[in-house]
């Protein structure tokens, strides 16, 4: 018979934060990855225009709150409080194909930036969950398990 453990919140968080610590992932390597990913999608012919028109000339922001947000995913800093379903179903111009764009993008970030080899994949896969979820909110998909009908 298999023996479940039960790890607290706590102990999740510390086991997130070590193995996050073990692949070099710490604030400043957030910073970097967040700054070169969106330096980059300002530069992309089709993302770029979808972002600019929410964002503007004003990044500082976007950047600060995306920075706190990949700080929360990948370290469990628990900094970001926003709501990333309702930005993102307000982007008219945003298409659930534009998300495989994006994971794309933020791999070659990866490739080029990452400071252990792991980490690469490491926050592919917390990337693509994420991708998924906005792909099926802008869908007007239900969430998943919930019963609920389209």
């Amino acid at each position: 018979m298999t023996t479940i453990r039960v790890r607290s919140a706590a102990e999740r968080r510390e086991e997130i934060q070590r193995e996050a610590a073990r692949l070099g992932i710490d604030d400043a390597y957030i910073s970097l990855l967040v700054e070169t990913f969106y330096e980059r999608i300002r530069a992309h012919a089709l993302l770029g225009p979808i972002f600019g028109q929410e964002i503007g000339d004003d990044w500082g922001p976007h950047l600060a709150k995306m920075k706190d947000f990949w700080a929360s995913v990948a370290m469990n800093a628990g900094r970001y409080s926003g709501k990333p379903v309702p930005a993102h179903t307000k982007l008219t111009d945003l298409q659930p194909w534009h998300f495989g764009v994006w994971l794309g993008l933020f791999e070659q970030v990866l490739k080029d930036t990452a400071p252990h080899p792991e980490a690469g994949p490491y926050f592919m896969e917390r990337a693509r969950r994420i991708a998924q979820s906005l792909e099926f909110a802008i869908s007007g998909l239900p969430p998943l398990n919930t019963g609920e009908r389209p």
